[in-house]
């Protein structure tokens, strides 16, 4: 499925130029997004286009230089996984990051129904 490929890399510029308007039209209204971090084993989960737009604005404005970069997808049907190095400043503590993650993507009518996403944890 070269179209979900190609949409998974031009998510990850999306993401890289922060524009949200760009990044929710590859999402369905109905789409769940599973971050990282949270209070359950699932990290938070945000359902729901407004929902998943308001999460997203969050990172933008916990780390406002956040980039995605050697990022390498992969597809198969309906499934997709990017892998990429996430680099950024905390805003509230002025932390730099650097960790490898992923995304878990559930697609539907060429659209993302679902992003899981997984960072490693970085201790030092």
């Amino acid at each position: 499925m070269t179209g979900h490929h190609e949409t998974l890399k031009a998510l990850v510029a999306a993401f890289n130029a922060h524009d949200l308007d760009r990044i929710m039209g590859f999402f369905t209204d109905d789409a769940v997004l599973e971050m990282p971090r949270g209070p359950d084993p699932w990290g938070s989960r945000y359902e729901g286009a407004r929902a998943v737009r308001e999460a997203l604005q969050g990172r933008f404005k916990g780390l406002p230089d956040v980039h995605y970069g050697n990022d390498v997808h992969y597809v198969d049907g309906d499934m997709g996984i990017s892998q990429w190095t996430l680099t950024g400043t905390q805003a509230s503590s002025g932390q730099r990051l650097e960790v490898r993650g992923c995304d878990f993507y559930t697609f539907r009518d060429g659209k993302i129904t679902k992003k899981d996403s997984f960072w490693k944890i970085v201790e030092k």
